[in-house]
């Protein structure tokens, strides 16, 4: 039983330590398709065509804010 525990903590803590670069890799392959998707022209796989067009959001300025420029 203590080397099933030992071979476990051994694997967790495997998982710990790689886990964040997998997910770093996999989140770097998405953005790499994404940009090829962009250089070709091509619209992107994950939006849908009838996704409404963004808009210009401006910013207020508010006189009597609280923060003070």
């Amino acid at each position: 039983m203590n080397l099933f525990l030992d071979y476990l903590t051994v694997i967790a803590l495997f998982v710990f330590v790689a886990l964040p670069a997998a997910v770093g890799f996999v989140r770097e392959r998405r953005i790499d398709r994404q940009l090829r998707d962009a250089e070709r022209g091509e619209a992107a796989r994950t939006e849908p065509y009838s996704a409404a067009r963004p808009y210009k959001v401006t910013r207020r300025s508010y006189p009597k804010g609280w923060a003070k420029a």
